[in-house]
Order: C-alpha cells, then sequence, then structure tokens
C-alpha cells in the first residue's frame, strides 16, 4: 500500500493535474467514473509500470521474510541406561548449574558390584603380603640350602687333603658318599633358588597384574553407579521435569525433562530468505528485525553468516532412488544475523518469531571513481528505495499490536 501511494505522487497525481489546470478538465464532468482510464491513461500506465519496478527493486534488493526465528538448542534429561528413580535433587523451572546433580536411580545392583570390586582388591593386597612372606621364607631356605652345601664341600675337601697326604687314611667310600650329597644339596640349592625366582615373580609381576586389574574393575564399577546420578551438563534451567520417587526412566522412550541452556537463542536469530535472494544476501549486510514478543521495537542486526546450502536439497540414502519431482519445495537461504548493539536481543525470549529486513549497502561501489553515471545513478537509486522498505517495517511495527489482538483476536 505503501509503495501504491508513494507512485502514484509521481504518475497519476501529475497527470490530473495537468488534465484539471492545463486541459481544465473537471471531476464529475470531463472526468468521470467511466472516463478516468481514457483521461488519466498515461498516469496509470506510468503508475502501473512504475509500482511494479518499485516493488521488484525493493524486495530483491532489500529482501524481507517473516520466517525469522531465534532457535536454541535443548537438553534432554537422560541416564545412560534404564532405571527406577530413587531421589530426586531439583524441582521443576530450577536454575541449575553445570555439574549439579539432579536425580538418582535406584543403584542397589552397582553399589554391590562395587563393594565385591573392593573385597577383590583387599584380598589381592592380603596376597601380597602372604607372598612378601614366602619371599622372606625362600630367602631362608635359599640360605639353609647354600649352608648345607657349603658344609658337604668343606668336609669333602677336608677328606680329600687327608687322604692326599696319608694314603688310606680315608675310605673312597666316604669320598663317593660325599661328592653324592654334594651333589643333592646343589640340587636342592637350584629348587630352592628357582622357588625364588618364582615367589619374586609372583611378588613384583603377578600380584601387582592382579591388584591393577582389581582397581581397574573398582574403577569400572564406580563408573556405573556414578552413571545412577545424572547431572547437569551446562548451566540453565529445568523445564517439564515432573519425576517423581519410583518413576521409570528410559533413554530411548521416556527422558526425565529438559535442559534449556541459560543463554538459549540470545545470540541472534535464524532467517530463512527466498531463493531469489542468493546472489544479495550477503555476510555484513545490515538488517533490522522486529519481534513479535517486543512489539513496537526495531532491533539493528546485522547478517553474521550465510549457509552456503539449501536445506531443502538434502537427502539420505535409502533402497529407493531420489525422484527430482519430488522437491516441490524450494527451501530458503539461511542466514544467522546477530543484534549490532549489545543487550539490545536480551529481553527477546528464546524461540520468537521475527520478521527481518535486509539492506544492500552500495557505498563502496559508489566510492570509485571510474564508475560511470548510468550504474553510479542506479546504485543511489537502489540505496535509497531501502528507506522504503525501512518505513514499511516500522509501519508494522505500529500495526503489530492491532494486528495480533485485535484483528485476529490472539
Amino acid at each position: 500500500m505503501f509503495e501504491l501511494t508513494l507512485c502514484s505522487l509521481f504518475t497519476i497525481l501529475p497527470d490530473y493535474l495537468f488534465r484539471r489546470y492545463a486541459q481544465g478538465k473537471r471531476f464529475g464532468h470531463e472526468i468521470t467514473l467511466f472516463s478516468v482510464w481514457y483521461e488519466l491513461r498515461w498516469g496509470i500506465t506510468g503508475y502501473l509500470i512504475l509500482t511494479t519496478l518499485l516493488i521488484t527493486t525493493i524486495f530483491y534488493f532489500h529482501p524481507a521474510t517473516k520466517n525469522a526465528v531465534s532457535f536454541y538448542r535443548t537438553v534432554p534429561l537422560l541416564p545412560e541406561g534404564s532405571g527406577r528413580v530413587e531421589e530426586i535433587f531439583v524441582k521443576l523451572k530450577d536454575e541449575v548449574k553445570a555439574g549439579q546433580p539432579l536425580f538418582r536411580l535406584e543403584s542397589s545392583k552397582q553399589e554391590a558390584a562395587l563393594e565385591t570390586a573392593r573385597r577383590q582388591v583387599l584380598e589381592v593386597d592380603a596376597t601380597i603380603e602372604q607372598a612378601k612372606a614366602d619371599v622372606r621364607s625362600a630367602d631362608g631356605s635359599v640360605q639353609e640350602a647354600r649352608s648345607a652345601l657349603k658344609q658337604a664341600q668343606d668336609e669333602l675337601e677336608t677328606k680329600e687333603e687327608l687322604n692326599a697326604r696319608s694314603p688310606g687314611t680315608v675310605a673312597a667310600r666316604q669320598i663317593e658318599k660325599l661328592q653324592v650329597v654334594i651333589q643333592s644339596r646343589e640340587g636342592t640349592l637350584a629348587k630352592t633358588l628357582a622357588n625364588k625366582d618364582s615367589v619374586d615373580t609372583k611378588v613384583n609381576v603377578l600380584l601387582p597384574a592382579q591388584k591393577a586389574s582389581a582397581e581397574a574393575a573398582r574403577a569400572q564399577a564406580q563408573v556405573a553407579l556414578d552413571k545412577m546420578t545424572v547431572y547437569a551438563g551446562i548451566d540453565g534451567s529445568v523445564e517439564q521435569f515432573t519425576l517423581r520417587k519410583g518413576d521409570i526412566v528410559n533413554p530411548l522412550m521416556r527422558p526425565a525433562g529438559i535442559l534449556v541452556p541459560a543463554e538459549a537463542g540470545q545470540r541472534g536469530l535464524v532467517a530463512g530468505f527466498g531463493q531469489i535472494e542468493a546472489q544479495v544476501i550477503k555476510t555484513g549486510m545490515a538488517a533490522e528485525a522486529l519481534c513479535l514478543s517486543k512489539p513496537l521495537t526495531i532491533i539493528p542486526m546485522v547478517v553474521a553468516d550465510v549457509q552456503e546450502i539449501i536445506a531443502a536439497g538434502q537427502l539420505r540414502p535409502t533402497d529407493q532412488l531420489i525422484d527430482a519431482a519430488q522437491a516441490k519445495n524450494p527451501g530458503t537461504i539461511t542466514a544467522f544475523l546477530e543484534p549490532i548493539y549489545s543487550g539490545d536481543f536480551d529481553d527477546v525470549p528464546a524461540g520468537s518469531q521475527c520478521i527481518v529486513n535486509a539492506y544492500t549497502n552500495n557505498h563502496d561501489r559508489l566510492e570509485d571513481k571510474d564508475i560511470g553515471f548510468g550504474r553510479w545513478l542506479m546504485l543511489h537509486a537502489i540505496d535509497t528505495v531501502g528507506l522504503v522498505h525501512a518505513i514499511i517495517i516500522r509501519i508494522q511495527a505500529l500495526l503489530l499490536p492491532i494486528k495480533t489482538l485485535v484483528l485476529t483476536g490472539h
């Protein structure tokens, strides 16, 4: 409507003034309801052409969309396994901090497993102490075997020395017997040394490995027990949290509630512009937003990023080939907008629906000294008609409460 009124000021109005004052024609006489088209044909034709060009230029170079939402991510409150609620630490709408416990599931099975793992560690510790005593016993056995062997060797040397000085003094049978005794005691010494090595290996290698395995089992049991308590991963507020003691919580079918991050939706808007605006929407463009949750307020924004792909074109591999004719919805160009001034978006509730206008800025092109007059004039006109869109969104801001509360009854 604003474009129609503006264009009429430059087309129909001058034509009428010419007819009225230059040609002397008057409404109700020469200009009637039936002769309006003939009398004002040049103005009406120019009016239609100018209006079409103006609307096309405005909406192409200064795109607008009603598909703008302050999306935010929610975090479902789910345990890693199913279970029955045993204890609840927070209530609905509570503000929580990261790491704060929310609720705990029944954990008698996990507690029993943890206690068993602890007992196994204590059992291995006791076995290590017993093995240390075995090491001392093996050391004594080795010392005893060595002393017995040394005694037999000394006795054999003495007998051999006596027999060498006085042949026949010592019977050959006694010397052979001592030699057999020495061989036996050497075997006993080797056996005790092997036994000592076995005990040392048990103390230094086997039992430490068993203790490490027992401690790992204890840690695993502790982790399983800790998983029975669900903690907040981030700061936020607890919503749809109606748990009661005895409820069954399932990570696949029945979440406990939703955790809304503390800064959810406060960064900006996600806006979807028509595909025809793909060559116009650029990062850094100035924009304005009018949100339903904050009427009568225009929020200055900037296009922070533009998604390079169109969501409507995505596909997933299936057992059927994709038919392009099935993609009837053309999809939109997704742009991410952020407020220019900090704090402007703080009081806009997350998930708000907004109207967004983006404005093309040709200031840098106009600064080019080599620009031609025709191009200079066209770029000036493009930047100037952006004012029309700025006026329109402000009119929408004024009419928004009336349209929402009175005309639609919401």
